[in-house]
């Protein structure tokens, strides 16, 4: 059966492309909203944007490693891990190219520190990172995944052998930007939760 044509958009066509990741977006939004679940986050091999007006964390790790993006071949990320995270003000955005032009989601949480997000075994897969930082207790060039600070054996990545490490008892940052191919957690709980679509892409659109 032909899909239904309204404005020149073959519907069909336009709901097989965006209804599956919004449904399972929504989904996961509701739960993690609730703290109901294990956190993961990628998006079709696709890099997402995120920002923070700041992340308060424990059991600081960052290493570098290779993330397999689905439909795409290895990329190296740096791996930044946190055992807790407290983060105010957290956007993430991505872009979902659809027949009738380019889709962002944007997902927010975390308006004040009443209603901060809250991470446990928190990973995040990364290519950019711009922030104001400061690190208690810091160890660079250290063994990732037998630290005393970090999340350690529960670490989901395999280290890239011969790669840099750092660790630190706490690490607090600021005005954070970032892209990564990945964010999973053992509980990631989304305080003050929304979740949109926008059409189109880019600076205003986007988290930046």
């Amino acid at each position: 059966m032909e899909s239904l044509v309204r404005g020149g958009t073959r519907w069909r066509r336009f709901a097989v492309v965006m209804v599956p990741s919004v449904a399972a977006t929504a989904a996961i939004g509701v739960a993690l909203a609730q703290g109901a679940l294990a956190a993961s986050f990628s998006v079709s091999g696709q890099q997402f944007k995120v920002t923070a007006k700041s992340l308060d964390g424990t059991g600081f790790e960052q290493y570098g490693a290779l993330d397999v993006p689905s439909g795409k071949g290895p990329v190296p990320v740096a791996v930044s891990a946190f055992t807790d995270a407290t983060i105010i003000g957290l956007c993430q955005s991505v872009v979902i190219p659809t027949p009738i032009g380019d889709v962002t989601l944007k997902l927010k949480a975390g308006p004040d520190a009443d209603h901060a997000v809250v991470a446990h075994n928190l990973y995040i897969d990364l290519d950019q990172l711009d922030a104001d930082a400061t690190f208690t207790h810091i160890n660079i060039g250290v063994a990732a995944g037998s630290t005393k600070y970090g999340p350690g054996i529960d670490n989901p990545k395999t280290t890239d052998p011969g790669s840099f490490a750092q660790e630190a008892e706490k690490a607090y940052l600021t005005d954070v930007q970032q892209t990564a191919w990945g964010t999973s957690a053992g509980t990631f709980k989304l305080s003050g939760l929304s979740l949109r679509l926008h059409m189109g892409s880019g600076k205003g659109v986007e988290c930046y």
